[in-house]
């Protein structure tokens, strides 16, 4: 998938097709993916993804930051699933620090990391169906999106960005109305999917367009790397919730829809179903909330509570030297792997035993998701790929880094 030349670009023309730039400008390409299709007359014969336009050079600027500042990185790698990826990070910091979360910590991050899901899911469900020419599922989404939203506002002062996890627990305390407008919007939402699925599930153009098309098997996606819904959606029952646990999600009661179609509409089908299940998560999270800190016992590494600076000289040394210097974690490396919206997303974090990294990389999904898509489209035609691409969920950010 790297950049193609004018040369490379010509080696696979032939008399009878014709080749066609789709993106980077497309608004179906879900950002600046350029894909160059090689096509006989509405039919694919061949398909490369061109990435590389939104290339920020993230993973290097960790190396030159404190840990506890690489955190505010994590947000901008996939902004639709922001908290995903700052719990992914701390989660592998925590481990070569090897840190002891407290519970209602721990109950905080799977409650926001749930609703972090379902807002993700909500922005794919509603431009995937604008793609296809549906546009009231799009304003329906976005207004549970925008409830969302306003409550990581509360947590955080941030609507998308929110850094709000941090080494060793939560940034602060959620403020009190908080729990309340977490349990309006559990008992709003599955009135909401209904919603959706009546626009949509049983629609004879929506089923036209997605029932049979861009199919992918078990052993494509295996070979490809592809995780997540889309390959839940073609029968391997796997998610790192429940097969690999973290961040105590062995203590929930969730299912893991499974497909054995593989198409555009079973992927579909099994979002829907996900964001049913993320629901039920963020109410048995809300329900089973312990008292307790938010921060780990861990004067060296976790900023010291404001009231504690007022009274304590100790406290206060503490926070001067972690804001300036940073607090160093012991040499060695890590890896940690979450199921974020899209997949399998994964931080591999390496220390020399200083107060920044030596090395971050994120395994992200979406790169690995995207090298299905001409597996899924050749052969297809054209109007297919749109519906193709938005089945898979890409972010181009989390691809481009």
């Amino acid at each position: 998938m790297a950049h193609l030349s004018n040369t490379a670009s010509a080696e696979f023309t032939q008399d009878r097709t014709m080749i066609l730039n789709m993106g980077p400008q497309h608004p179906s390409t879900h950002g600046v993916l350029r894909l160059l299709l090689e096509i006989d007359g509405e039919r694919v014969v061949r398909m490369v993804p061109d990435i590389g336009f939104l290339h920020t050079g993230i993973e290097k600027t960790c190396e030159a930051k404190f840990y506890q500042q690489v955190v505010t990185l994590t947000d901008r790698i996939d902004y639709l699933c922001p908290m995903t990826n700052n719990l992914c990070y701390v989660l592998a910091v925590e481990k070569l620090l090897q840190l002891e979360i407290p519970e209602r910590a721990v109950f905080i991050r799977v409650m926001l990391n749930e609703l972090t899901r379902i807002a993700s899911h909500l922005v794919w469900l509603g431009t995937h169906a604008l793609d296809m020419g549906a546009m009231s599922v799009f304003l329906y989404c976005f207004r549970e999106r925008e409830d969302i939203l306003r409550i990581f506002e509360m947590v955080s002062g941030q609507r998308m960005m929110t850094s709000y996890f941090r080494i060793g627990g939560l940034s602060l305390e959620p403020p009190l109305d908080f729990y309340g407008k977490v349990r309006d919007f559990v008992k709003l939402f599955p009135e909401r999917i209904d919603e959706y699925e009546n626009l949509l599930t049983s629609n004879r153009i929506w089923v036209d367009r997605t029932k049979g098309v861009a199919r992918l098997s078990a052993e494509d996606c295996i070979s490809l790397g592809v995780t997540g819904p889309a390959l839940r959606a073609s029968g391997v029952d796997w998610d790192l919730r429940r097969d690999m646990p973290y961040c105590g999600y062995d203590k929930f009661q969730f299912k893991v829809p499974v497909s054995n179609d593989g198409d555009v509409y079973a992927r579909y089908l099994l979002r829907i179903q996900e964001l049913r299940e993320s629901i039920s998560m963020v109410k048995q999270a809300l329900d089973g909330l312990p008292d307790g800190p938010i921060k780990a016992e861990a004067p060296k590494v976790v900023l010291p509570d404001r009231e504690k600076m007022k009274t304590q000289m100790e406290a206060l040394i503490y926070h001067f030297k972690i804001v300036t210097e940073g607090f160093s974690v012991p040499a060695g490396e890590v890896y940690q792997a979450i199921e974020s919206p899209r997949g399998e997303m994964g931080y591999y974090v390496v220390s020399d035993g200083t107060p920044k990294p030596y090395r971050v990389h994120m395994r992200s999904p979406s790169y690995a998701n995207l090298q299905a898509l001409e597996k899924m489209c050749v052969g297809r035609l054209l109007a297919d790929v749109v519906a193709a691409i938005g089945s898979i969920d890409i972010v181009l950010g989390e691809i481009d880094r």
